[in-house]
């Protein structure tokens, strides 16, 4: 049952905001030294750099929600060569994410106000990917950050033009990479830590053809590390392309491939045991002894596929209209396969069909239609999202020891389709020259129709219990939402902005639901939904930039089918509330200090306990120094006091967090009439080889430690050098 009220803490919240925000308001126009206001946009004058070009994540004037920006100067600078698109997040208020084997060498979630990634939606450029049989993002399988030319962070459902399966929680765009007016090519080597060496090589043409209307990019790029952990090395190609025309001042076409091939020794599991820990062994994963009944990383590897296209067309249509319109495929193939040991299981016998063959892969295809019309009243926003993935999963027992030949009938195999639909409208109100208004409805329809192969009726998701080769069964289900937003927007200055939103989203649910004998359910689930409320403020000025907000959020839990009746039940309600800050700094003298902090909760309404993996806080610190071709960045995350689950909520109780990361660039012109520039970097993660518990997992009803807990850790310190040579 949902509460009347919101809980208590949500009015103390509210009080210390209103503080807080009192404090900003006051001491902002004394920190900008009444230089003169400059818009997010602006280019730098007279040479001097402002607060906001300097900014690691930036905030907008032009905010209507809770949003960071991060920037390309950041990513180049700022992040490791070798890092995925996480690492250029988690500068950003209530970010954070980790991953056993080190920055880019595993499968790493990010978190944000304490949900997972798989109750948000990641974009490219606008255009929502994820994963078919459940809303999750598998960061080593798309946009290296280097590929990438920055990023949008929400941390609300954001408004109804924001699209996706899961706008429950919050939703990121990346972006890709800019287009250089002037001719470069870039050679990039890196060598580092745990053997890894990364070449790579990115080529601009500037502006060419008829009037200079065409700009091309395109990077190559190749990893290969030995990880942290034992005998879970990573090799990994990485391409991209990006083509623009612009036929006028208003329509451009854009065309953008990328691909990524990508092969480890990532096993069933990730972490180690309480016993390992104990003796210090904080890296153990695989093993090189191929008699070895458990953990031989040949028996464990993943092979990895993955490419990502758009066409796009942004052209004015007159009459004040406008359009934005992308055609999209991409293509997710995942073969696994793993010898079933854990970490305290080994396989039993050379002849154990303890093994695995595991396939998930999905063909996804299309099209975001945007279209907008400004007038002196407002702006008319309106469009259409399709979507259509056809996707097909099995897990196999298989023999580890015979080149993972089949054994039996699989634990289950499928094929279904999911299509997407997602119209929407909103319309800005120009109340007057400085307050907006904008009321917005979405429609989310979603489609799936399923076709269960036989299985073996034991393994985990069978659905199919006949005993008759060859046959299947099929089903399918229809989930539709009427998402509504509203915001308020009103520039106090031409420094300051307040805002205020209200933002329903929808979470679509998993395909895990089915997974009961001949996916025989009476009671079908309904999309899960998150109503938030959030009220909050973005201060620029040249010295100085912050945002602040605080928010409260209704959530709906997941659903549970029972394997008898077939009704699906959710699970209870969550409350989410907290406040957000961060603030940029310019110093002088090349120094630069950002700070973000987040204090805040998600707990169940039934019992007030912590959802696992909610911290009840975080901040982070970044000092930067930047003159005469240096760059330099540390940048501290502290992620405060988290619970995980075991058998009961909060069974384990995790010490804060820490994680330092440090990095060095310089630039330097080249004596050479082949060689415009050099630049060096050095980079290094987890500064001070911090061993702290990340995560634990097990069946323990309490903290007390147990040899059976399964425990994550941070990576140990890791350092890269990267030479980049531009001609």
């Amino acid at each position: 049952m949902k509460s009347q009220n919101p809980p208590h803490a949500l009015r103390n919240n509210i009080l210390y905001f209103s503080r807080a925000l009192a404090l900003i308001c006051v001491a902002a126009p004394a920190l900008a030294q009444t230089q003169e206001a400059v818009s997010l946009g602006a280019v730098q004058v007279s040479g001097s750099k402002t607060a906001v070009d300097t900014a690691p994540p930036q905030v907008s004037l032009e905010a209507r929600s809770a949003q960071s920006i991060v920037t390309d100067e950041f990513i180049r600078n700022y992040t490791s060569p070798l890092s995925d698109y996480t690492q250029a997040l988690t500068m950003t208020p209530g970010v954070f994410s980790y991953t056993p084997n080190g920055v880019g060498l595993g499968d790493s979630k990010i978190t944000m106000r304490g949900l997972s990634d798989s109750f948000m939606v990641i974009s490219f450029d606008g255009i929502p990917f994820n994963d078919t049989n459940g809303v999750s993002h598998h960061s080593w399988a798309w946009f290296p950050s280097q590929t990438l030319g920055g990023a949008v962070v929400d941390r609300s459902p954001g408004s109804a033009a924001t699209l996706g399966q899961a706008t429950f929680g919050g939703n990121v765009d990346l972006r890709s990479r800019i287009l250089e007016t002037e001719a470069k090519t870039s050679v990039m080597g890196t060598l580092g830590s745990w053997n890894t060496n990364i070449v790579g090589i990115e080529h601009q043409t500037g502006q060419f053809g008829e009037d200079g209307k065409s700009t091309l990019m395109f990077n190559a790029e190749r990893t290969n590390s030995d990880g942290y952990q034992t005998f879970n090395d990573q090799h990994r190609s990485a391409y991209s392309a990006k083509y623009q025309y612009a036929f006028d001042a208003t329509t451009t076409f854009t065309l953008v491939a990328s691909a990524l091939y990508m092969t480890d020794h990532t096993g069933s599991i990730t972490n180690i045991t309480r016993t390992q820990y104990n003796a210090g062994n904080y890296n153990f994963l695989n093993n090189g002894d191929n008699a070895s009944l458990s953990n031989y990383a040949g028996y464990n590897y993943y092979n990895l596929n993955t490419d990502f296209t758009y066409a796009g067309l942004s052209m004015a249509l007159g009459n004040g209209w406008q359009m934005d319109n992308k055609v999209y495929r991409y293509d997710y193939t995942n073969r696994q396969n793993y010898d079933g040991a854990t970490a305290t299981t080994p396989v039993p016998a050379a002849t154990s069909s303890n093994g695995s063959d595991k396939l998930n892969s999905y063909k996804t295809y299309g099209n975001v239609l945007r279209l907008t019309k400004e007038s002196d009243a407002g702006i008319l926003r309106t469009g259409l999202w399709l979507d259509n993935a056809d996707s097909a999963r099995y897990t196999i027992p298989a023999n580890p020891f015979n080149n993972f030949a089949a054994t039996g009938l699989p634990d289950y195999s499928e094929v279904y389709t999911t299509t997407t639909v997602q119209p929407y409208v909103e319309y800005e109100i120009k109340a007057t020259k400085d307050l907006s208004v904008t009321p917005g409805v979405k429609w989310a329809s979603y489609s799936q129709r399923f076709t269960h192969l036989q299985d073996n009726r034991t393994g985990k998701g069978a659905v199919f219990t006949s005993t008759t080769p060859g046959t299947t069964i099929s089903h399918s289900i229809e989930y539709s939402d009427v998402l509504p937003s509203l915001d308020v927007r009103y520039k106090a200055s031409p420094n300051l902005t307040v805002y205020g939103q209200y933002a329903v989203g929808d979470q679509i649910p998993s395909t895990n639901v089915w997974d009961i004998p001949n996916a025989a359910i009476t009671v079908p689930p309904k999309p899960t939904k998150a109503a938030t409320t959030q009220f909050g403020t973005v201060f620029s000025a040249p010295s100085f930039t912050a945002g602040a907000d605080v928010y409260y959020s209704e959530l709906d839990s997941t659903y549970s089918c029972d394997k008898t009746s077939g009704v699906c039940t959710p699970t209870g309600t969550q409350y989410n509330q907290g406040i957000e800050a961060e603030a940029n700094f310019l110093l002088g003298g090349g120094f630069n200090l950002y700070m973000n902090a987040t204090y805040g909760s998600l707990k169940y309404a039934s019992s007030g306990k912590w959802v696992s993996g909610a911290p009840s806080d975080t901040e982070t610190l970044g000092v930067n120094y930047t003159t005469r071709g240096w760059a330099t960045g540390l940048n501290i995350n502290r992620v405060g006091t988290v619970y995980n689950k075991g058998s009961v909520d909060e069974a384990y109780q995790l010490d804060p967090v820490v994680l330092s990361n440090l990095f060095v660039n310089y630039t330097t012109k080249v004596p050479s009439s082949q060689v415009k520039q050099a630049k060096f970097q050095l980079a290094v993660n987890n500064l001070f080889d911090s061993h702290a518990i990340t995560a634990i997992s097990g069946t323990a009803t309490s903290a007390a430690p147990s040899n059976a807990d399964q425990i994550t850790l941070l990576p140990g310190r890791s350092i890269n050098l990267t030479l980049t040579l531009d001609f």
